[in-house]
């Protein structure tokens, strides 16, 4: 959460009492904060779908100590990337305490008229982003998207996604929530001075307006407060005389806990207070609370399908006494609270806006009934390894979810592991540790929530033991046996450390056992991330050729084709891509000339006499299925006299899914559309080949990016075409990589129904990789070994 500065307010209060003296102003400083006349309340809502209010509005306040003569303002208004301003006239007065109603455009929906306006125009605000102004002046602003700061601007506020705000913009409106302004003074950061709630227009004739409106706030709990709900019913409004107990103190605000719980156990007694900069309590203080309950969205306008959480903004913090008892940690695990095994159980939709809140069916409303509480594990077992951002998912008790045979968890739609339980650094140091490890005893912290997953905010570095299992070796092919291994390599480039070559080196000679084929992914082009134009990728594969030799390996070829510049996606400049290295001595590679970026491999010839028409080449790159993805890339081997196809693959990520614990549920997997088109562009091409051989011996591996039991799997074997070899491993086997501690299936290998029969039991996914926290690729490599001429 990022410190929220509070400016100095001499500027603007010099220009109000010049404005209320009837002083003229020709550049009035929107940096300085309002301590006068603002912006109080707008909404872009009215007459849409869902909305009370048939009409748009923007609301003033005037909290000087003296009227302000209208005449010659006006409220103006752009959209939220745009540089073109709408402009209202005013007029008219407003006097000290009292508000001021503009309506501006009506729609076609909505059931109850504005208060009467003050002022009205015409203008459309946009429901969920943009940027108003409160303005000395009518002309229409022509500062563009530079007007925070402009001559004449008093009051500036930027919401949703708009490219311009005072410090940052109020979260993104909807059809029923206006922006509203809390009570606290000005302090020109938008997301701070304005909260969201239902609409309540005051004109000046007054009103009771919107609960954060001026007043000295209602008294409530921590439970009143957090609600039975993801967001809380107090959102927007002054609270004051909150009490509680500090419980652990951060960088820029504490949390504390009601040590007098009320009965109803889907209500939090933990809370958040957001200061800013370091707080002055201590854990243990006993404190009452006065502020703005507000929903800060992780990630912020960016963050939207991330849960909110309910925090005390602007506080102002009383220390009771020092010393008080802590409130004891809520054990989670077994022994204690379990979580609910579904997600979600109510109707599909946004969770925050749901009527249904069920801590005991579901897992996202149990965890939100703690949050801001003291939680604590016990005996847990780290289920994914310490990750680059220092959090360790943990099974409490090492007991409750389906199990690998090495110590993770194995992840299915209908059970997403919702036991899982984050570690976070936030505020202690978490150990190195792999899948496996063990965490004895207990481990507490408080609940907080962050980039999709409830997080355990340890309050102490926990104690680990290393029990996780040995890397895997696999053993080494027959000399009949044909070895295709897949193998992410995690953007390599000749930036990369000597050691990261050398460490992949290891794993292709000693644990891979120097397969006679290695399908590759994510080779980066010679200069990696460096954007240039560089597309060639002859050093990258050199250095890792090398190391290989050096560690006792063969002398591997590479074939592969470099593709356009920014054309298939990964790391901005890296120009990743699939690609073959084999070993001549073992299996000859048919080289046939005409393989291109954009040209599109065919196959030729039946029977025996079964090719490509190119090798290698490029399967189908001008479907738009491959746009900004990587390209399938197909060889044609020999081995023991008989043809082989291979195809390597990298498919779509699943950037852009939703996360497993957002707040839409259930959680929209939109990236699988694309990876669908893939799969069925590679299952068209193993057709060829097979309807011009129905015996060819057929090898499609990579990095599909999908799960075994997917719809992508599925397009690939559909009509028994194709075996899926990782849906041939008992379950506790099936997992290449681990992604926040549930282990899965995204690299495979299939095979032509002629070599299935002959490779059921010897197809190996290697674990090197995904489970340890000094891995040197995120996925796991595997192999299989086929006898292409074994009848």
């Amino acid at each position: 959460m990022p410190a929220l500065p509070v400016r100095p307010i001499a500027l603007r209060l010099a220009a109000v009492a010049a404005l209320a003296a009837g002083g003229v102003l020709t550049a009035l400083p929107a940096s300085a904060t309002s301590a006068g006349l603002v912006l109080s309340q707008f909404y872009g809502g009215g007459g849409n779908t869902g909305a009370v209010y048939t009409s748009d509005f923007v609301e003033l306040e005037n909290r000087g100590s003296a009227a302000v003569t209208l005449t010659g303002w006006s409220v103006q208004y752009a959209s939220a990337t745009g540089t073109s301003w709408q402009a209202t006239p005013l007029s008219g007065s407003i006097a000290a305490g009292a508000h001021y109603l503009v309506a501006e455009a009506k729609g076609a929906g909505g059931t109850a008229p504005l208060p009467t306006p003050d002022a009205t125009g015409t203008i459309a605000l946009s429901a969920s982003a943009g940027k108003i102004a409160l303005v000395q002046g009518t002309a229409a602003l022509t500062c563009g998207g530079a007007c925070a700061h402009a001559a004449g601007v008093v009051d500036f506020a930027g919401f949703g996604s708009a490219s311009e705000s005072e410090t940052a913009p109020v979260a993104a409106l909807t059809n029923t929530t206006a922006a509203i302004r809390t009570a606290a003074p000005d302090s020109d950061d938008n997301s701070a001075d304005f909260g969201t709630g239902a609409p309540a227009p005051r004109n000046t004739g007054g009103g009771p307006g919107p609960g954060p409106g001026p007043g000295p706030g209602v008294a409530a709990r921590i439970h009143e407060i957090q609600g039975a709900a993801h967001v809380s019913p107090l959102a927007g409004k002054q609270v004051t005389d909150v009490p509680g107990v500090v419980t652990a103190v951060g960088a820029n605000g504490f949390w504390f806990q009601d040590p007098q719980p009320d009965a109803d156990p889907a209500t939090s007694e933990g809370l958040f207070v957001f200061t800013s900069s370091k707080p002055t309590v201590a854990a243990g203080d006993s404190v009452t609370v006065a502020g703005t309950v507000t929903e800060y969205r992780p990630g912020g306008s960016g963050g939207g399908t991330n849960l909110s959480t309910t925090e005390l903004s602007k506080p102002a913090v009383t220390v009771l006494a020092p010393g008080a008892t802590i409130p004891a940690a809520t054990l989670v695990g077994p022994g204690g609270l379990v979580a609910p095994a579904a997600v979600r159980s109510d109707a599909p939709g946004n969770v925050e806006t749901s009527t249904v809140f069920s801590p005991a069916t579901s897992a996202l409303d149990f965890y939100e009934s703690l949050e801001g509480m003291l939680v604590q594990v016990t005996d847990s077992v780290a289920v994914g390894p310490t990750a680059s951002f220092g959090e360790i998912p943990v099974l409490p008790g090492g007991k409750g979810a389906p199990r690998t045979g090495r110590g993770g968890v194995l992840y299915s739609y209908p059970d997403a592991n919702t036991e899982r339980v984050f570690l976070d650094d936030l505020l202690a140091p978490l150990p190195a540790v792999s899948v496996g490890d063990k965490l004895p005893g207990p481990v507490t912290g408080v609940l907080d929530y962050s980039f999709g997953n409830y997080k355990l905010e340890v309050l102490a570095t926990p104690t680990a033991k290393p029990k996780s299992a040995p890397r895997e070796t696999t053993r080494a092919q027959r000399a009949d046996e044909l070895a295709v291994a897949t193998f992410n390599v995690e953007n390599l480039d000749p930036g990369d450390p000597q050691a990261k070559f050398d460490a992949l080196a290891q794993v292709v000679v000693h644990n891979l056992a120097t397969p006679d084929v290695l399908a590759l992914e994510e080779i980066q082009d010679d200069n990696g991330p460096t954007d240039d134009g560089t597309v060639t990728a002859a050093k990258t594969y050199t250095q890792l050729a090398d190391a290989i030799a050096a560690a006792g390996g063969p002398r591997y070829e590479v074939r592969q084709i470099d593709p356009g510049n920014k054309t298939d996606g990964g790391e901005p400049g890296g120009n990743i891509r699939v690609g073959f290295m084999f070993n001549p001595a073992r299996v000859a590679f048919t080289d046939r000339p005409g393989g291109t970026t954009t040209s599109a491999v065919g196959v030729t010839g039946t029977g025996a006499n079964t090719a490509l028409t190119f090798s290698p080449g490029r399967v189908d790159p001008g479907n738009p299925a491959f746009a900004d993805s990587r390209k399938p890339l197909a060889g044609e081997f020999r081995f023991g006299g008989r043809t082989v196809f291979v195809v390597v693959n990298h498919f779509a990520s699943k950037g852009g899914d939703d996360p497993l614990f957002g707040r839409y549920q259930p959680p929209s997997r939109s990236s699988e559309d694309k990876r669908h088109g893939q799969a069925t562009a590679v299952k068209a091409f193993t057709d060829q080949i097979l309807t011009a051989d129905p015996q060819a011996s057929i090898v499609v591996a990579g990095d599909l990016n999908d799960f075994e039991f997917s719809q992508t799997a599925d397009i690939l074997t559909a009509g028994g075409t194709l075996t899926d070899l990782p849906r041939t491993l008992p379950l506790n086997e099936r997992f290449s990589y681990v992604f926040e501690g549930n282990s899965q299936v995204l690299d495979q290998v299939l095979v032509s129904k002629r070599l299935s029969r002959n490779i059921r039991h010897d197809y190996d996914i290697v674990h090197v990789n995904s489970e340890y926290q000094d891995q040197i690729s995120d996925h796991d490599p595997q192999v299989v070994r086929i006898a292409p001429n074994a009848q």
